[in-house]
């Protein structure tokens, strides 16, 4: 084993640390999002404790929905790093935005339900959840 590889990770090692999948470890490095590895002599990647941080900050932004736009922001990476009430408001604004989703969804799902109880079930040949699905026009409307 080499002196830079005692001294690091390889991909798989950041994977199995992180939990992030070695493919996604790589489209994190071509975006820009997680910088480009050290390389040993025969090519292989070579992370460090800094670049196990990162990826993690990065993986626990998305598990949040966090977009890759946002994430780039938080990390710096378009303009300066944001300061602390700039992180604050982004962060208010991501929950606003999850709060909405949420009630669409719920709106969503009562109105599946109400799709739903108009079928009587059984061996019809016409179903009511499909006539109702296929019903021009928006779908909050019966």
């Amino acid at each position: 084993m080499t002196q830079a590889l005692a001294q690091g990770f390889t991909i798989g090692r950041l994977s199995d640390l992180t939990g992030v999948k070695i493919e996604t470890i790589r489209y994190y490095e071509k975006i820009g999002l997680l910088p480009d590895p050290g390389r040993t002599a025969g090519g292989h990647r070579v992370y460090g404790a800094d670049q196990a941080r990162r990826l993690t900050f990065i993986r626990r932004c998305r598990e949040l929905g966090f977009s890759l736009s946002d994430i780039r922001n938080l990390l710096g990476l378009e303009d300066d790093a944001p300061n602390c009430d700039e992180v604050h408001e982004m962060t208010l604004r991501h929950r606003e935005a999850i709060r909405a989703k949420i009630c669409d969804l719920q709106h969503l799902s009562r109105r599946l339900e109400e799709i739903a109880s108009q079928c009587g079930k059984g061996n019809k040949a016409d179903c009511p959840i499909i006539d109702s699905l296929s019903h021009i026009g928006p779908l909050g409307a019966p």
